[in-house]
């Protein structure tokens, strides 16, 4: 049976680069989860769904067609046999993905997704649900955490870095606390910290302490 890593965590926590690390470390499959709720959310701006009526994305969400491609070290996703990139990064994605994936329908079909994505092997999966929903019996649960300025800086400096950024600090932490307040009180899966999962702040640690206290805590053998 292949073996996860679940990590949850808010926005800017720094899941997505130290689930890779782990990752690499171990030869796990990184996966992220997130992406799928924004491609879910690309398409349906793409297709002139209204976001904001959750019977309009719950009967879009089955026609979204996406691949998942172990390469690697990772699973990528495909979407009409291309990679939707940087185009489900942008602050409009953003807006409005957490509209999208309080959507009971949509989180189902990518918890299915998800489930599924155990038959390449072993993985470490990062998300806002993923230790409480998607995985909730694997041995090694995580939250990530940080200060909600840490997070904002961590964001802008990737949006920076992907060429996307239009927004200032504040701009970017407003947004991020909204998010967090949409996905904190969804009625179905929100985001919380698991009974039992490892909580690590990691607002004053370098990348390379937290993915050490990651490994650390694993259980034996893994």
């Amino acid at each position: 049976m292949s073996k996860v890593i679940a990590i949850d965590g808010p926005s800017g926590a720094g899941k997505s680069s130290v689930s890779r690390i782990v990752g690499e470390r171990l030869g796990f499959l990184h996966v992220d989860s997130g992406a799928l709720y924004r491609i879910m959310t690309w398409q349906c701006l793409e297709n002139g769904v209204d976001t904001s009526d959750p019977s309009a994305v719950a009967a879009f969400a089955p026609k979204v067609e996406i691949e998942c491609r172990p390469e690697c070290g990772r699973i990528e996703y495909y979407v009409g046999g291309e990679r939707p990139g940087n185009r489900i990064r942008t602050p409009e994605i953003n807006a409005h993905a957490s509209h999208v994936a309080s959507v009971k329908e949509v989180r189902d079909i990518i918890t299915a997704t998800l489930r599924g994505m155990t038959r390449h092997g072993d993985l470490v999966v990062e998300g806002r649900d993923i230790t409480t929903a998607v995985f909730p019996d694997s041995p090694a649960r995580f939250y990530l955490t940080a200060s909600a300025e840490a997070r904002a800086a961590r964001r802008q400096k990737e949006e920076v870095e992907k060429g996307i950024a239009n927004q200032g600090a504040e701009a970017v932490k407003a947004s991020l606390l909204a998010r967090d307040r949409i996905d904190s009180s969804r009625r179905y899966a929100p985001l919380r910290k698991a009974d039992g999962a490892v909580e690590i702040d990691s607002s004053d640690l370098t990348l390379e302490q937290v993915v050490d206290a990651v490994v650390k805590s694993l259980p034996e053998g893994w």
